[in-house]
């Protein structure tokens, strides 16, 4: 967790970019991840020198040759002038960052199209005295300062359609549970909060195992692809998976959609995502692969076409759709929810509150949980009404709870009056023996089971509201006489009340 004083202090940076003409969160964001890398890459070359000297052989693959010595984050934090400091980074820091090829990773790649935008000698000087005296090279450290940056996006107005809330994004993870063995994948990844997530949850789930040398080589270079088509976003992503100790992930540009599924099918084992899905393409620029699957031109379906295409037989996914996925009434929806349940196994439908996305969407959503099977299997749907998740579900989205009781797992256990204003622990233990005592469960509670004869009988729509059932309490109807009666009743013994009292005072 950020101390208070290194919150105070992030604030105190990023309000100096505000002030110093930057008000655009995104860029920001980049250029504090381009001083980021760059102070990594000499932590990186200060690492391979440290072992040239132990072992007496000469530096394997140095990022920084003679000639750019000076270039070094140690060397120019320490100049002592801020404007010979600006002059040195934005004149030959930043070239030498565009043309990078040492590292032969994708976070090499995405900044070839690296820009200087900082103003003023002044805020540079802020920004790196902020960065050099964060520990960053404390794991939880880091990756809690670039979450805690990218949660301001959130608050930003319009941008912030590229964040998924992060105990959303931990509830699909931990229901999804990661395995070791697993490739995850999500087409529209954004800032990688998926991608992210998942490998927090391999590191404390399965740390023993990522200790075998094959299997951290797998999660460090195969594991995680994500894909996206803003080059801010694919930056921005890389350097978030670095600074959570993900060293190599397939982070890269592709255009999801338009681009044929057919050199990534059947690859992944697991998608996360909450993909775009408020747009719609024409059939001109789709790919004709996805087409295939679904005749529409919404992308909400499109994705999940896109999905089934991607994931292996057996491959699982967790997916964000609006709630119009589950009861569309085109031929295009239905076919699609057809194609879930009959053709695959539809394993879940959590129903999310409407505030989950505000204050920039206010837009009813579901998660999506089901298996690529090919041959069917879909026998109960799960469905849960998640009717609140620790925030206010209002533009303001404050946490209702303290910190220790709030998201998936909190650290103290909920009351019944905690329950309430926070559901997501109960999901998923409720998840955890929906193949058990969920299956009795009755229609009317927060969560039950549908055979998947009545999800067909009612033309495949998923909407929890379509099978939960409502107790309506008994009324007592009674009669005007009667209310009259009772009202002479309690008058009467209101009037006996006072003249005891007054008998009692005299």
């Amino acid at each position: 967790m950020l101390t208070g004083d290194l919150r105070s202090r992030i604030d105190r940076v990023w309000d100096a970019f505000w002030s110093g003409g930057i008000s655009n969160p995104l860029e920001v964001i980049e250029q504090i991840t381009y001083l980021m890398f760059i102070r990594r890459l000499d932590g990186i070359q200060a690492g391979k020198e440290n072992k040239a000297r132990r072992t007496g052989q000469p530096i394997e693959n140095p990022i920084y040759s003679a000639s750019t010595q000076d270039l070094r984050w140690s060397r120019f934090k320490a100049l002592g002038s801020p404007e010979a400091t600006f002059a040195l980074v934005r004149d030959q820091v930043f070239p030498w960052l565009r043309d990078l090829g040492g590292e032969g990773s994708t976070y090499s790649h995405h900044m070839a199209g690296a820009r200087f935008t900082i103003p003023t000698a002044n805020l540079l000087a802020k920004v790196i005295d902020m960065l050099d005296d964060l520990p960053l090279d404390e794991h939880d450290t880091k990756g809690d300062l670039y979450e805690y940056m990218l949660g301001k996006i959130a608050t930003a107005g319009h941008n912030g359609q590229f964040r998924t809330p992060r105990h959303i994004i931990e509830l699909m993870v931990e229901m999804t549970a990661p395995r070791p063995g697993d490739t995850i994948c999500d087409p529209a990844c954004g800032t990688a909060g998926f991608l992210v997530g998942s490998a927090a949850y391999l590191e404390r789930t399965h740390s023993d195992a990522l200790l075998d040398d094959a299997a951290r080589r797998h999660f460090d270079h195969e594991m995680f692809h994500g894909f996206d088509f803003d080059h801010t976003m694919l930056r921005i992503g890389s350097m978030n998976m670095l600074l959570h100790e993900v060293e190599q992930p397939d982070i890269r540009y592709r255009d999801s959609l338009a681009q044929s599924a057919a050199s990534e099918a059947g690859k992944y084992s697991l998608i996360l995502a909450n993909p775009p899905f408020a747009g719609s393409l024409d059939y001109e620029s789709t790919a004709k692969d996805l087409q295939a699957v679904v005749k529409t031109k919404k992308t909400e379906l499109l994705f999940l076409a896109l999905f089934l295409r991607l994931l292996k037989p057996g491959g699982r996914a967790a997916v964000i759709v609006p709630d119009g996925v589950l009861f569309g009434s085109s031929k295009a929806h239905k076919d699609l929810r057809k194609l879930l349940v009959e053709g695959h196994k539809l394993d879940a439908v959590v129903k999310l509150p409407g505030g989950v996305f505000k204050p920039y969407a206010g837009v009813s959503t579901a998660v999506l949980f089901f298996t690529r099977t090919d041959s069917g299997g879909t026998d109960d749907v799960w469905f849960y009404e998640v009717t609140a998740d620790g925030w206010s579900l209002d533009d303001k989205r404050v946490p209702l709870l303290p910190e220790e009781k709030l998201g998936v797992l909190p650290t103290a256990v909920l009351d019944e009056a905690e329950h309430a204003k926070n559901n997501l622990p109960d999901v998923l233990r409720r998840w955890g023996a929906r193949l058990g005592s969920e299956r009795k469960r009755a229609r009317t509670e927060q969560s039950f089971c549908v055979p998947k004869v009545d999800i067909a009988a009612n033309g495949y729509d998923l909407s929890l509201n379509r099978y939960k059932e409502i107790v309506h309490a008994e009324v007592e109807h009674r009669s005007s006489l009667e209310i009259l009666e009772d009202l002479e009743r309690i008058e009467s013994e209101i009037q006996q009340g006072m003249s005891e009292l007054k008998g009692l005072l005299g």
